[in-house]
C-alpha cells in the first residue's frame, strides 16, 4: 500500500509541474495575456505613435536624428504631434546635439537612430555623456523579433554594446511594452547621476498590423504537424506583439529620484565653512544640474563671497567679471586654502588626482555619484565630509544656514590680484607677432570683446580651444559648452547645433581648432537647412599642435601631426554658409570681419571663420595624455 501511495504522490507531482510547465508556456506566448486583451488587426496604428506621445508629454521638443527605415515611424509620429526632427549629417552629431539640450533646457535630450551602423557609430557620443552625466535617451531600430541572431540586415548585439555606457537598457519585444519602458527610461535619464539610457525597438514592434502581417506569411509552410505547428507559432507571436497595443496608458512623467545631503551634513558643514579663514570653492558641471535653477546658485555663492574656480558648464556661473571669480592660479590658491569645497569636481587628472588639495585643508565633498565623490581619496586625498547629494541644493542650503556670514573681502581680493598679473601678461602676449599668420591669443581676445553678451560658447579642438578657456569669458550661467572628462573632440557641430535651438535668440560661437574641424565641418550643411547660423571660428596652424608640442621635443618627429592650410571657408560655402579667409593681411580688419561675420549670423547664415594662426609658447608644459 506504501508503495501505491508514493506511486500516486509521483504521479500528482508530475501533474502539477506539467501543469505549471504549460502554464509557464502560455505565458511566455503570450497566450494568457491575449485572453484579456485584444489585439486590433484592422487598427492603421503603429508603434510610432506610442514612442511620440510619451515623448510629447515630457516636454520633448527636439528629437535628433540620422533618417533609417527602422525608425521612419518615429520619426513621422513626432512630427505629427509637434516635436521638431532635426537630422543631421552624422549619427555621432545626433547625440551630441541631444546632449547639447539636455544640459541647456534641463530635460532629457533625444536621438534616435537606426540599426547597426547607426548605432555604432554613436557608441563615442553615448560614452561622453555618460562621463558628463548628460541624461540623454537613445532610440534605435533593429531587426525584427524573430529575426534576430538569425543575419537580418543591419542585425548585431546592440544591447552589449550599450550596456557598459547606459544606466538603463530595454529591447521592446511587444507594442503594449513601449509606452511604460519609454517613461521609465526618462525617469532614469534624471534620475541620482544623471545619464544616457538605451531602448532598442525592433522593425515590427514600429510598423502597423497590416504591413507586419505580411512578413509573418508562410509561403510554403511545410507539410504535415511540423508545417501546422510553426504556421500556428508565428501567427501567435503576431497577435501577441499587438495584444493590447492601443490600450490607454498613464504617459506621464514619473518622479524622478535626486540624492540631497542631510540635514546633520550641512550643519557640519556650516560649522567648519564658519571657522575657515581662506576657503574655496570648486564648482562642477554637476551644480548646473535640475532642479536648482542656476540663478539661485549664483545668488548663493555670492552671498557666501567665497573665492570660486569655475569649471566645465559651471563656467559662467558668475558672469564676466565678478571679485569672487577667480581664473588663474589655482594650484597657488588650493594650497593656500584652509578649507575647499569640492561642489561636483572631481579629483581626477584635472585636479591631479588629488593631489593639488593641501593635506592640512579641510575638504568637504559634494557629488550625485559615490565613485566620483571618492575618487582617488585612498591614495592623494581625504575628505573632512563626504556628502553623496546634489552639489546645487547643497550650496543653496549652506548659504542659508550662513545667513550673515561672509567670507573675508581680503582673501578673495588677494588671489584676484593674481588674477589680474597673469591676465595682463596674457594680453603682453597677444600683442606679440608670430612668425608667420596671426598670433592666436589676439584673435581669441578679439572675439571675447565683440561677442554679444548672450553668447554660448562651445568649445571644440586642443590646442585653440585650450587657450580660449583661459581668454574667453562666458557671460552667464550655462553658456559655455565643452566635452567634458572625456576630452571627445567632434562635439562641435552637434553642440552648436542643440544650442542654438535651445537659445535661438543667442549668438553661438564654435571655436575650433582646425583638427577637430574635420570632424564636424558636413553639419554646415545642417545648419543651413534647419536655420540655424552659429559661428565658427577656427584656429587654423595646419597642425593637431595639442599633441605636435610633446611629440617634437620628446620623440624628434612630427609624423601625423601635420595638416594642411585648408580652404575651410570654401568648404562652409559649398553648404550654403559664408566663410572668411583671414590672414596677417587682415590684421587690422580683424574687428569688422567679426562684426559682419556676427551681421550674416543675424541674417540667419551660419558663418565660418577660418583664421591662420602662428605659434606661441602660451601653453607650453600643458598635457596632452
Amino acid at each position: 500500500m506504501d508503495s501505491l501511495g508514493d506511486i500516486g504522490t509521483i504521479l500528482g507531482c508530475s501533474v502539477c509541474f506539467s501543469l505549471a510547465g504549460l502554464v509557464f508556456a502560455a505565458y511566455k506566448l503570450g497566450l494568457l495575456y491575449q485572453l484579456f486583451h485584444k489585439t486590433e488587426t484592422k487598427s492603421p496604428r503603429h508603434g510610432g505613435e506610442s514612442v511620440a506621445e510619451v515623448l510629447r508629454a515630457h516636454g520633448v521638443k527636439y528629437v535628433f536624428t540620422l533618417v533609417g527605415g527602422h525608425i521612419s515611424p518615429i520619426l513621422v509620429a513626432c512630427e505629427k504631434l509637434g516635436i521638431r526632427i532635426v537630422d543631421t549629417r552624422h549619427e555621432a552629431t545626433a547625440v551630441f546635439a541631444a546632449d547639447a539640450v539636455a544640459r541647456l533646457s534641463g530635460t532629457v535630450g533625444v536621438a534616435v537612430v537606426t540599426a547597426g551602423p547607426g548605432l555604432t557609430n554613436t557608441v563615442t557620443a553615448v560614452k561622453n555623456a555618460q562621463m558628463a552625466e548628460s541624461p540623454l535617451l537613445l532610440m534605435g531600430g533593429a531587426a525584427g523579433t524573430l529575426l534576430q541572431g538569425r543575419g537580418a540586415l543591419q542585425d548585431i548585439d546592440q544591447m552589449s554594446l550599450f550596456k557598459p555606457l547606459c544606466k538603463f537598457c530595454a529591447s521592446i519585444r511587444t507594442v503594449r511594452e513601449i509606452m511604460p519602458t519609454v517613461r521609465k527610461a526618462l525617469a532614469i535619464a534624471q534620475s541620482g547621476t544623471p545619464g544616457p539610457v538605451f531602448i532598442e525597438f525592433p522593425i515590427d514592434t514600429l510598423y502597423p498590423f497590416h504591413l507586419v502581417s505580411k512578413e509573418f506569411g508562410v509561403k510554403n509552410p511545410p507539410k504535415g504537424l511540423m508545417g501546422k505547428i510553426v504556421t500556428w507559432y508565428l501567427q501567435n507571436h503576431l497577435m501577441n506583439l499587438f495584444a493590447g497595443a492601443w490600450e490607454t496608458r498613464d504617459v506621464s512623467p514619473l518622479p524622478v529620484d535626486i540624492p540631497q545631503a542631510t540635514d546633520d551634513q550641512v550643519q557640519k558643514c556650516i560649522e567648519l565653512v564658519s571657522r575657515a579663514k581662506k576657503p574655496v570653492i570648486l564648482l562642477g558641471s554637476q551644480a548646473t544640474l535640475p532642479p536648482t535653477p542656476a540663478d539661485d546658485i549664483r545668488k548663493a555663492l555670492e552671498s557666501l563671497g567665497i573665492p570660486c574656480f569655475l569649471g566645465g558648464m559651471s563656467r559662467g556661473m558668475l558672469g564676466k567679471d565678478s571679485p569672487i571669480h577667480i581664473r588663474q592660479n589655482r594650484r597657488d590658491a588650493l594650497k593656500e586654502a584652509d578649507l575647499v569645497v569640492l561642489a561636483g569636481t572631481v579629483c581626477d587628472f584635472r585636479l591631479s588626482y588629488g593631489r593639488v588639495l593641501n593635506r592640512r585643508s579641510k575638504i568637504i565633498a559634494v557629488n550625485r555619484d559615490k565613485t566620483q565623490l571618492l575618487k582617488n581619496s585612498d591614495m592623494f586625498w581625504k575628505p573632512t565630509v563626504a556628502i553623496q547629494g546634489d552639489a546645487g541644493s547643497f550650496l543653496l542650503r549652506l548659504s542659508k544656514g550662513l545667513k550673515g556670514h561672509r567670507c573675508s573681502e581680503e582673501w578673495p581680493r588677494s588671489l584676484r590680484t593674481g588674477d589680474v598679473t597673469k591676465e595682463n601678461a596674457n594680453r603682453a602676449k597677444a600683442d606679440e607677432k608670430t612668425d608667420h599668420h596671426l598670433n592666436p591669443l589676439k584673435v581669441l581676445h578679439c572675439v571675447d570683446e565683440l561677442m554679444a553678451e548672450d553668447s554660448i560658447i562651445v568649445a571644440d579642438g586642443g590646442d585653440f580651444v585650450g587657450s580660449a578657456a583661459y581668454i574667453m569669458r562666458p557671460r552667464g550661467p550655462l553658456r559655455w559648452l565643452d566635452p567634458g572628462a572625456f576630452g571627445t573632440l567632434g562635439v562641435g557641430g552637434g553642440f552648436a547645433l542643440g544650442a542654438k535651438l535651445c537659445r535661438p535668440e543667442s549668438e553661438v560661437w564654435i571655436v575650433y581648432g582646425d583638427g577637430s574641424l574635420g570632424y564636424s565641418v558636413a553639419e554646415f550643411d545642417t545648419f543651413t537647412r534647419h536655420k540655424t547660423p552659429v559661428i565658427a571660428v577656427v584656429g587654423n596652424d595646419a597642425c593637431w599642435s595639442q599633441i605636435s608640442r610633446e611629440q617634437v621635443p620628446i620623440l624628434g618627429s612630427n609624423v601625423a601631426c601635420g595638416l594642411a592650410f585648408t580652404d575651410y571657408h570654401i568648404v562652409a560655402d559649398g553648404y550654403g554658409g559664408k566663410g572668411y579667409l583671414i590672414g596677417r593681411e587682415d590684421e587690422d580688419r580683424l574687428s569688422d570681419i567679426i562684426k559682419q561675420a556676427q551681421k550674416e549670423s543675424q541674417e540667419g547664415r551660419a558663418t565660418l571663420l577660418n583664421v591662420m594662426i602662428g605659434k606661441t609658447n602660451f601653453r607650453e608644459g600643458s598635457i596632452s595624455v
